[in-house]
């Protein structure tokens, strides 16, 4: 559909090793899995090296989603609430929103702000 926001959300937790952040990671998309989400999976980066068990390389700590505009802000409530389970989690958004390319690490506080913000220009985009 083209009007769904295309994001990569990457989970971190300060001093987490590259298996715990696979663990978070894959608890999140469970979870995400349940939301009325168009579509969310793991991020590929590829082909597995040879040898591996593996069809796909995965990015760990990265999930790509798709989602209508309609539901964003309520994945955001849904993020900050995940977020605020685990001591230290943090989420980047990464992806195009409302026509603009986002690249967003902060505070749910500045990601609410940023979400407010870019469906205010998504409505006087919709009015022209």
């Amino acid at each position: 559909m083209e009007n769904e926001l295309h994001i990569d959300l990457t989970v971190s937790a300060p001093a987490s090793s590259d298996e715990e952040q696979d663990r978070m990671t894959r608890q999140l998309l469970r979870e995400l899995k349940t939301f009325d989400l168009e579509s969310v999976q793991l991020k590929s980066k590829g082909v597995a090296p040879v040898g591996t068990k593996g069809v796909e390389a995965v990015t760990i700590g990265t999930i790509a989603v798709s989602v209508l505009p309609a539901v964003f802000p309520k994945l955001v409530e849904f993020l900050q609430a995940w977020s605020l389970q685990g001591r230290g989690r943090t989420i980047k958004f990464k992806g195009r929103i409302a026509g603009q390319n986002v690249d967003f690490e902060g505070s749910f506080d500045e990601m609410q702000k940023l979400v407010a913000m870019l469906e205010k220009q998504q409505k006087k985009g919709k009015k022209k």
